[in-house]
């Protein structure tokens, strides 16, 4: 009854939040990927998806169907990742660097399963906050770049792991705990707490402050969120981070999040790549991998479209 075809074809809208972007994605027209959503809920007798809505809105049956693809997808990778490796090939590297203090928490779990389906290929991970990464990327000193702050660049395609809402974490006690949402005026009076990386690569100045023209009133640096957040819980300052990183310390009562400004402070999860390596079927894999990975253990995060610079 139901196709591995239409659990693919599911998954992309679920990835793309498009039928075009779907379509262009699965290499289909966009004619014939609607025949085949027309012919997947003419089997299940009910609809998959609401037409028309945007972000794409899921049906019981949608969502039930996306389950199994998070399930059988994966396999089917592993599984056809195994066959390649049988048909022969020769050893390859994946020399990762990381511009997000945060991003262990899901990317050491998908290095442990690349490492277990690709043992010949050459694995180094490098912290990209103290030096220039997508440079050494475009000189090709380095194979994958994981960002949140794509630059145009030649040769480069961002592939897009993920969105997710940055939040601010203060304390239980703090005069802000009341209110809905944050506007940037309110951290004028504030000490901001970040990673000592530059401020534009911050998504807090960069998306927040920065266009409000406003300054905190102090900021301090520390180089690992458990020490910020210690920093925040006793009354000594605000942090930013994404949603999926405060969870762990507002789930256990440790500090408070708000949002940033009433629509929320959105950002987007980038795995920047040389062009010429998207196909490799290692490279491939690992962005799957990640993306998998990400969503099963990350609170919060969602699916994004492909970038466009």
């Amino acid at each position: 009854m139901i196709d591995l075809r239409h659990l693919r074809t599911l998954h992309a809208l679920r990835e793309t939040d498009s039928l075009p972007e779907a379509a262009q994605f699965l290499h289909l027209t966009q004619s014939a990927l609607s025949h085949q959503f027309r012919e997947l809920e003419n089997r299940l007798g009910m609809p998959v998806f609401v037409r028309k809505s945007k972000p794409v809105q899921f049906t019981t049956a949608g969502l039930k169907l996306l389950q199994l693809a998070d399930q059988v997808l994966p396999l089917i990778r592993t599984t056809e990742r195994n066959l390649s490796k049988l048909a022969g090939g020769s050893a390859e590297r994946l020399h990762i660097a990381i511009e997000c203090h945060s991003c262990y928490q899901w990317l050491m779990p998908s290095l442990d399963e690349f490492r277990s389906a690709w043992p010949d290929v050459e694995l180094d991970l490098a912290s990209g906050l103290s030096f220039a990464p997508l440079p050494a990327l475009e000189r090709g000193d380095l194979d994958l770049v994981v960002t949140s702050d794509p630059v145009d660049l030649p040769g480069i395609t961002y592939v897009p792991l993920f969105g997710y809402e940055a939040l601010l974490a203060i304390d239980k006690h703090h005069a802000l705990r009341e209110k809905p949402y944050l506007d940037p005026a309110d951290l004028a009076s504030q000490t901001l707490i970040t990673y000592p990386i530059e401020r534009n690569r911050l998504d807090i100045f960069r998306g927040f402050l920065d266009p409000a023209d406003i300054e905190p009133a102090q900021v301090r640096t520390a180089e690992m969120t458990v020490m910020m957040m210690q920093l925040v819980a006793s009354g000594r300052g605000v942090c930013c981070l994404p949603n999926w990183a405060v969870h762990e310390y507002t789930s256990r009562g440790y500090v408070i999040a708000k949002r940033l400004g009433e629509q929320g402070l959105q950002a987007t999860l980038y795995a920047a790549v040389r062009s010429d390596m998207l196909e490799m079927p290692y490279m491939s894999d690992f962005l799957l991998t990640a993306k998998d990975i990400s969503f099963t253990t990350l609170q919060g995060v969602n699916a994004v479209s492909s970038l466009v610079l």
